[in-house]
């Protein structure tokens, strides 16, 4: 009988981090995309805007707030899913219904959006400065600075500004990325046309990107407008009607990067994650 191994419970803030150093200038474009009140710029044009104006490697601003993220809102969220995931299967003797997994997904990632929204307020702050006069810029030098700046400068509520919005995406994501993945590549090997590689991750990651995605781009539209005001909302409801003046769409403003970085990232996270499960995972005794 073939080996079986699990994940350790911080493979998932590993291989995060590992796909948000592929996909951060993707994400960063997103961002420049969504704060724009009106559409100037799409997404190719709004790449080149930031490389003519500021230099290729400003594409890497707040490189190091999209890790501390990671290690933070995606360690969280893998670990809660993954320990309950495993723990439930090995009572059960199989593979948990789909609903449960749903439900899973949605706690694990509603904890681990609030616990990541203060790396997350600083990870947009950091990204969207550039477009800022210079005498209005933050200019944080890091994560660790600007998360100790937003405390002195502006107190501990405003570490957690919009953590509502955070925490709402971050269930919806999860669901997206850790149930769909689940629940697909429970389908993909049930078919027996593939067994359980690196083809069969992919196509299963690739499934979860796209309904992940969808699932989060309203939220993740207004979670960046209210990281990113200075005061111009009073709050989530405020930001809700603002955005809704501009249409519909607008709730799906930079829809296609949304979905040019989620779902390469998604599919970069499992890969990785397999992979550390693979090699470095806990072996279980059949």
């Amino acid at each position: 009988m073939a080996e079986k191994r699990v994940s350790r419970w911080y493979f998932g803030g590993l291989a995060s981090c590992g796909a948000a150093c592929c996909t951060h200038p993707l994400d960063l474009v997103k961002v420049h995309l969504q704060t724009q009140q009106e559409v100037k710029r799409r997404m190719i044009g709004m790449a080149v805007h930031v490389v003519k104006t500021d230099g290729l490697l400003a594409l890497y601003n707040g490189l190091s707030a999209s890790l501390c993220r990671q290690m933070s809102y995606s360690l969280t969220r893998f670990a809660i899913y993954e320990t309950v995931r495993d723990v439930m299967g090995s009572r059960n003797q199989g593979p948990m219904p789909f609903y449960q997994k749903v439900l899973l997904g949605a706690f694990g990632g509603f904890t681990g959006g609030f616990v990541g929204t203060p790396a997350d307020m600083v990870n947009v702050r950091m990204q969207n400065d550039m477009k800022l006069p210079p005498e209005v810029r933050r200019n944080y030098k890091h994560a660790i600075d600007g998360l100790y700046r937003v405390f002195r400068e502006e107190g501990v509520r405003r570490l957690f500004s919009g953590a509502t919005m955070a925490s709402g995406r971050g269930a919806l994501v999860t669901v997206g990325q850790l149930a769909c993945y689940d629940q697909a590549k429970q389908l993909v090997l049930g078919t027996g046309l593939m067994g359980d590689n690196i083809l069969a991750h992919f196509l299963s990651s690739f499934i979860a990107g796209g309904c992940a995605t969808f699932l989060c781009q309203p939220l993740d539209v207004l979670k960046t407008r209210l990281m990113s005001s200075k005061g111009e909302y009073t709050g989530v409801t405020h930001c809700l009607r603002e955005t809704a003046k501009l249409g519909p769409l607008a709730f799906y403003k930079g829809l296609v990067p949304a979905g040019i970085r989620l779902v390469p990232h998604t599919v970069l996270t499992f890969i990785f994650l397999e992979q550390l499960r693979k090699h470095f995972g806990l072996r279980i005794v059949p």
